[in-house]
């Protein structure tokens, strides 16, 4: 479910929180360590001077995991924290960066800029569509944010960022069968104070951000964020002269604190943040036929050898419009041996955008428009108990529900026509053109100009529009029981109830698309064209009747002939071999099939239990072990996009009652729920200057929801059942006061046990694509005090390593099928994917001058060693054969200066 949990502090505190955020497994584990990986640079080198009031760290680690505060070295839960400071002095600008510190982290940011993708231990799934729910849940202060659009922020009031792996559905419900992300902020205090920040970086990159907190009343605290953040883009369009994958976003925050000083707290936020801005590039991986038409148009893309040359071609600037606010409140009331909580929200995104989705200068696609807008409202009720001095739980509801209204709109640009002509010419080997097209399918149905100048013509293709209403509710409990002195046992259950409903309207006008290839009407054009071919095979030009005579008549060539002529005739009606099948992939926006129609309803239900169960032993008073299974469940997905499909099973039915458009064919319109399950177990321990947690599990989910891009929409399906064992390492050392070491580390090794009905057809025992066997993290932070005063030199650095991983299983575009759509072929789709591998090289460093004042002023960079990668890579829209990707971002710098008070 949702929440936020709270503990960590000196080993052996038991003290009971109220939010419901994460789990115990993964709080304490990376807690535990004892500033595992990313926060004990924070955590441990501070010893030396004093500092600013609210930098001061201590041995004392807070993070809500479990609803139930507890010590690093007492949680049994698999969590890295990484602290507001740590987030400062990295100079991390949103979410996507945190992956740099967290090695079982990968995050992906695509197709625009409220598109970000999170995968924990190898398992995640995508944003890009906004029916598929994530598999890794992300709150913000006890708050659940659906999708990632609402994530993007640069908080300047931080406190930390905790990232839980493995399931976390007992806790957090129906959207954390993979893990949980959950950003906790401070809360306004009854001391003033506050920081302000300023940021200049190369590419004209611009931060100021800042916040100030205190008091209205003995009972009253409030403080107040904002923040801009703008750069020039990074990458140059050569064809508009603009620059694209810029930044241009803003946000504000104000929160309100009631406390009673009597066991009554109230906490009130709103925020607001829009972004503006012009991304994100993409480059061209590999040509085809397509890109030769582009040229032949006076078009251009960039080179394949050019991707990270920071230069694309497009005929327009993509836009980003997104406006995400939201307000909440916290109602916390602690009556001694129980503590109640009550967490309600109201959420909304709304965001319009625009790409130039051929990614070229040539006008194919002259617009793929976006509106979408997203309503969500949360309400969460819990308890926190004690019952004697060896029980502690809780037990609470929760209530969920959403609307998505989103609309998109996709045509042919003026260059689309002759484009198409050039391709129907390369396709036909000279044999067919548009016109020519158009002249004979009109001929066969009796009116040669029926369609004469219609295919492909601009500002035609598909007008879509989808809704989806959401309502989920949970109840759960957990219970621990110290049997022991020092040995615990938990057992939590879930279960949680989802309710979908959702309706599309959706209409093509693109007229080529709405020609059936495989009409008897056009038996006689089919037969022509086969005889055509085949004569063409044997030397014979079929557009030259004198040489088609002399070739039927001669007594050598004439037997020759009849069996050309026997041929065309016997498969002039099979679909298999109808010459026109290489033209289907012009037909780029076929008829839709709109629900909930006769034979789809247009809604799903389901409903799961999950649970935890747990032993945690204190062996020693510095090493902790832990044993725990936990089940994870995620509710079914709808595909909002235009590759919504019926499944075999109601195309069937469809047909046979006559209501299936024309060229129809199936696919899927939602993914069943996700069940996600892991056996693991860890030891922890924390010797004061060294530490360290290691973990092994083992983690599957079944019914895993595969998103794949498709090159025009999203092809949605279930895998079976995807597992990975897996071996995480974290540790801190502290040879030297001044001195904090940190390293950690993940082992993978993911397969696909089953999954027979993928896009590339079965993939069962082949290895999950995006999964790094190894990935790993080492940082180090030095603190030197200067003079007497307490001022510090502050440097920082970190270097984070991927092994190599192909980045998609396969790539649809090139798969073949039939005309009723069946798979035939998928030698071509896979063999193009494993051709592109990555690995992963990011060293980021900060100097920072800290002085007792409060001023601080630093020089950093990111990626300083410029290592250049795709995050992914996918069909090309609208270019038959072509692969497109997303080149990651280079070498950023700059200076910053700080000041607290």
């Amino acid at each position: 479910m949702k929440g936020v949990l709270a503990g960590i502090g000196a080993r052996g505190t038991r003290i009971f929180t109220e939010r419901r955020g994460m789990t115990e497994r993964s709080a304490a584990l990376l807690a535990s360590a004892a500033f595992g990986l990313a926060w004990s640079p924070a955590v441990m080198a501070q010893d030396a001077a004093p500092q600013a009031a609210d930098e001061q760290y201590t041995d004392t680690i807070i993070v809500t995991a479990t609803k139930r505060e507890q010590t690093l070295q007492d949680v049994p839960v698999a969590v890295s924290v990484t602290s507001g400071a740590t987030l400062e002095r990295a100079q991390m600008r949103d979410l996507k960066d945190l992956q740099t510190l967290v090695p079982s982290l990968r995050v992906n940011q695509l197709q625009s800029s409220a598109n970000t993708n999170f995968y924990i231990r190898g398992f995640g799934n995508g944003a890009n569509n906004a029916g598929i729910e994530p598999s890794v849940g992300l709150f913000i202060d006890g708050v659940y944010r659906s999708r990632s659009a609402s994530m993007i922020a640069d908080f300047p009031d931080v406190e930390r960022i905790e990232v839980l792996r493995g399931p976390q559905s007992t806790l957090f419900g129906k959207n954390a069968s993979a893990g949980v992300i959950s950003i906790v902020t401070k809360k306004p205090q009854f001391q003033f104070g506050g920081n302000v920040e300023a940021s200049y970086g190369n590419y004209d990159a611009v931060v100021v951000k800042g916040t100030v907190t205190g008091p209205l009343s003995e009972n009253v605290a409030f403080s107040l964020a904002g923040g801009l953040n703008k750069r020039d883009g990074i990458v140059r369009d050569l064809a508009t002269g603009e620059r694209t994958n810029e930044r241009d976003r803003w946000f504000g925050r104000g929160q309100l604190l009631f406390d009673n000083h009597d066991g009554l707290e109230l906490r009130l936020i709103g925020d607001y943040g829009k972004i503006d801005e012009n991304c994100c590039a993409v480059v061209n991986l590999r040509q085809a036929t397509p890109t030769a038409a582009i040229f032949a148009l006076g078009g251009a893309v960039n080179q394949p050898g050019e991707k990270y040359d920071n230069i694309v071609y497009n005929n327009f600037e993509s836009s980003n419009k997104i406006e995400n606010w939201g307000v909440s409140g916290q109602l916390d009331y602690d009556l001694g041996g129980t503590k109640l909580t009550s967490i309600t929200s109201y959420r909304r995104t709304n965001a319009l955008t625009n790409q130039d989705s051929d990614f070229s200068s040539a006008d194919l696609l002259g617009r793929n428009w976006q509106d979408l807008r997203i309503k969500t409202f949360t309400q969460e009720l819990r308890a926190n108990f004690e019952v004697g001095e060896k029980i502690t739980g809780l037990i609470g509801g929760y209530y969920f529900n959403e609307k998505i209204d989103q609309n998109n709109e996709v045509f042919w640009g003026d260059d689309a026509r002759p484009y198409a002509n050039l391709l129907v010419q390369s396709l036909s080997g000279g044999a067919l053109s548009v016109p020519a097209l158009e002249t004979a399918f009109g001929a066969y149905e009796g009116n040669p100009a029926k369609y004469a100048g219609q295919f492909f013509a601009s500002g035609t293709g598909l007008t879509e529009a989808y809704k989806l209403k959401n309502e989920a509710w949970s109840i759960f409990g957990q219970l621990d029981f110290e049997v022991a002195p020092g040995l615990t046992v938990t057992g939590g259950l879930n279960y949680t109830h989802d309710k979908k409903r959702f309706a599309t309207n959706t209409t093509s006008d693109d007229v080529f698309s709405s020609i059936n290839f495989d009409d008897p009407r056009y038996s006689a054009f089919r037969q022509q064209l086969l005889l055509g071919g085949a004569l063409r095979s044997v030397g014979v030009d079929p557009t030259n009747p004198a040489a088609i005579f002399a070739f039927a008549t001669n007594p050598q060539t004439a037997p020759i002939y009849q069996q050309l002529v026997g041929f065309a005739n016997g498969n002039a009606n099979n679909p298999a071999a109808n010459p026109l099948n290489p033209l289907r992939a012009l037909q780029y926006f076929p008829q839709f099939m709109n629900v909930p129609n006769a034979v789809e309803p247009g809604r799903v239900s389901d409903g799961d239990f999950s649970y935890t169960a747990r032993v945690a032993w204190d062996v020693t008073p510095t090493v902790n072990f832990y044993a725990a299974w936990a089940t994870g469940y995620k509710a079914a997905s709808i595909n909002l996009s235009r590759d919504s499909r019926p499944t075999p099973a109601d195309l069937v039915e469809l047909r046979a009652q006559g209501l299936a458009v024309t060229n129809l064919t199936s696919g899927s319109r939602f993914a069943n729920a996700e069940n996600s399950t892991v056996y693991e177990a860890g030891i922890k321990g924390n010797w004061g200057i060294v530490s360290a947690n290691v973990a092994v599990f083992k983690q599957e989910i079944k019914n895993f929801q595969s998103n794949i891009f498709t090159g025009s929409g999203f092809f949605l399906a279930n895998a079976g059942k995807q597992s990975a064992f897996g071996i995480e390492f974290e540790g801190s050392a502290k040879p030297i006061d001044q001195l904090t070491l940190t390293m950690a580390w993940t082992y993978l090794d993911p397969k696909y046990d089953t999954f027979q009905l993928s896009a590339f057809g079965d993939l069962s025992g082949t290895t999950p694509a995006g999964v790094p066997p190894l990935s790993a993290t080492f940082s180090a932070e030095f603190v030197q005090p200067v003079g007497t005063r307490g001022d510090r030199i502050i440097l920082r650095g970190d270097y984070h390593y991927e092994s190599q991983f192909r980045l998609v299983e396969g790539l649809p575009g090139l798969v073949v099928r039939d005309s009723a759509g069946n798979v035939t072929d998928v030698s071509a789709a896979l063999a193009a994917a494993r051709e592109f591998k990555q690995d992963i090289n990011d060293m980021n460093a900060s100097l920072t001058y800290a002085m007792a004042n409060g001023l601080e002023l630093t020089v950093w960079g990111r990626n300083l060693l410029n290592d250049r990668t795709i995050l992914q890579i996918f069909d090309s829209p609208a270019q038959p054969g072509s692969i497109s990707g997303y080149p990651n971002q280079p070498r950023t710098y700059g200076v910053a200066a700080r000041y607290r008070f």
